[in-house]
């Protein structure tokens, strides 16, 4: 693949080819953190989604409503600000495997499969028809498609599984944290391009410093990746950085 390379606004395309923080109150030195049980009858999300539907609540309002409770450690509306932000809005419900999810965002295994079966109702009987698939065909295509990695405050790696249309049949987080050979695995890379069938795999990652330059773990990585993907029969078209302000896309030929 002829590598395809953009910062900040200045883009040279190749296309592809296919072989909430809590509210603390401050008063007289003391901090609160604001909980539902404080809301006032009207902003409390169950509430507020009798009275006005789910269009009025906020992704936070809504997870607190699927989770109803949080735990010991955080009250719910604590944890599902956290979720969010740390997952990210449009990735909580790609994740299939409650026990990544749990040991990602150290919640309970119970909640972790909560959201894991909302995300999966959602596939099965929500989600779009095939033919209204996102079709991603270029390093830009994937940078727009992933627009709300830009501004997460943790490494988030995520695969995009393409067909052989380059249409996304799947989107998933594949792990939070820095990308680590040692910690992210090809297995977890082609685990779901074998279960959706994919032709193909594109895996992005966040830099949340801003620096899109790839560490010597990122070319290890996509190098591993890559060469899995050829005993598979499953290509890696690309490995996308992206920052707030622009993205780049990892050199095959530079990788080891």
């Amino acid at each position: 693949m002829t590598s395809t390379f953009s910062i900040l606004n200045t883009v040279i395309e190749t296309s592809y080819k296919i072989k909430s923080t809590p509210l603390v109150l401050d008063n007289t030195g003391k901090r609160y953190v604001l909980t539902v049980r404080d809301l006032p009858v009207e902003d409390k999300p169950r509430e507020k989604l009798a009275v006005h539907g789910p269009g009025t609540l906020s992704p936070v309002e809504l997870l607190a409503v699927v989770l109803s409770v949080g735990t010991r450690k955080e009250e719910v509306l604590t944890m599902t600000s956290r979720i969010v932000r740390e997952y990210g809005e449009r990735n909580i419900f790609s994740q299939t495997d409650a026990h990544i999810m749990s040991r990602d965002l150290d919640i309970p295994l119970g909640k972790a499969e909560q959201i894991v079966a909302v995300g999966e109702l959602g596939r099965r009987f929500f989600s779009r028809e095939r033919n209204g698939a996102a079709v991603i065909r270029t390093a830009l295509d994937t940078y727009e498609h992933v627009a709300d990695m830009r501004t997460l405050g943790k490494e988030h790696l995520r695969g995009l599984y393409l067909n052989a249309h380059y249409q996304v049949v799947h989107d998933e987080v594949i792990s939070i944290g820095t990308v680590d050979a040692n910690i992210v695995h090809p297995r977890e890379v082609f685990r779901p391009a074998l279960s959706c069938s994919a032709a193909a795999v594109i895996l992005v990652h966040n830099h949340p410093s801003g620096v899109l330059a790839p560490s010597a773990e990122d070319m290890l990585v996509t190098a591993q990746v890559r060469s899995a993907g050829r005993m598979l029969g499953i290509e890696l078209v690309d490995h996308v950085i992206v920052g707030r302000d622009g993205f780049i896309s990892i050199p095959f030929e530079s990788c080891p």
